[in-house]
């Protein structure tokens, strides 16, 4: 600030000028920095609400680039949701991919989410074949929404949900394949978990996307789907859909204990598929039971004691 308290000349006044200048342009830089980091927060907390707990306990930098690449992670996933016909769903999903060359380009679009994931991948080196997998993944399922088998939603599950698990990982600096194994199959899980709390809301939309060698295996019908069956063969069913989910999370649990405790950390969304699965148990396995749509309010105080006790 001293330059301000010399006399005037044309050389000072330059000076006073740029000095004002580029202070305008870092408190504009900041304040669309801090604009797009809370609209990325509020995007994810109203849309992946159990992931945005368990992002708000790992620490600043990680968390908010977690945030940015769970905020992409929504923006993608609702153009299936928010897009009926297949030709503007692709052109939407174009979009996100030309926006994700554009920031490894250093060329982000004034877009709050693509301005907080540069941000992010700028910092972390966040790695760009994640997310080609995961917008790959979700184009994919425009054109065909059902899957053959279980082993095709377990894919699904490994390229959508474990690639956001590996680029957390990457945002904490963990690069090891211990913790993308584990990564792995926490996310098949995760998407499992996504796709059995899906079936009552699809159902309610006349819509049906069980796996066909499920339907054929414990011979239920799409209609009994829509009609929210809950009888032997459904519970049957969904019993060999959340087998698999936890079958996967055995084999993380053999992995973490190899683990650093920030790459523990970063898979912290293995307590929310655990609470669902639980909760199925108790309903026994009727998918369409009403309690399985309502929050467990415990579920951030279990996150936070056990990263307290560093037993995640």
């Amino acid at each position: 600030m001293a330059i301000l308290c010399y006399p005037s000349t044309g050389r000072n006044v330059y000076k006073v000028r740029f000095f004002f200048a580029d202070a305008k342009k870092l408190s504009s830089n900041a304040q669309n920095s801090k604009n797009s980091f809370l609209y990325c927060q509020e995007l994810v907390r109203k849309h992946d609400y159990e992931n945005f707990i368990a992002t708000l306990l790992l620490p600043p930098g990680p968390r908010q680039s977690t945030i940015a690449v769970r905020a992409f992670n929504v923006s993608v996933a609702q153009v299936q949701d928010q897009v009926s016909q297949g030709l503007i769903g692709q052109m939407r999903m174009k979009f996100w991919s030309d926006t994700l060359e554009a920031i490894y380009q250093d060329a982000p679009p004034a877009q709050l989410v693509a301005l907080q994931l540069h941000e992010a991948v700028r910092q972390h080196k966040l790695s760009k074949r994640w997310f080609q997998r995961l917008i790959s993944s979700r184009e994919n399922h425009l054109s065909s929404k059902s899957f053959q088998s279980l082993s095709n939603l377990e894919d699904y599950a490994e390229h959508s949900a474990s690639s956001i698990l590996y680029l957390t990982l990457e945002s904490l600096n963990v690069r090891t394949i211990e913790s993308d194994h584990a990564a792995s199959h926490i996310g098949r899980a995760q998407g499992i978990v996504t796709f059995l709390r899906a079936i009552p809301y699809n159902s309610r939309r006349q819509q049906v996307y069980v796996p066909i060698d499920l339907l054929v295996q414990h011979k239920v019908s799409q209609n009994d789907i829509l009609k929210g069956i809950d009888d032997k063969r459904m519970k049957d069913l969904i019993f060999d859909v959340a087998s698999s989910a936890n079958a996967h999370i055995e084999k993380a649990k053999t992995i973490m204990p190899k683990m650093s405790s920030e790459a523990r950390l970063a898979l912290i969304p293995l307590l929310s598929v655990v609470s669902y699965l639980e909760q199925l148990r108790k309903v026994d396995f009727n998918v369409f039971d009403s309690r399985l749509s309502q929050r467990n309010p415990l579920l951030p105080w279990k996150m936070w004691w056990n990263k307290f006790r560093g037993k995640i």
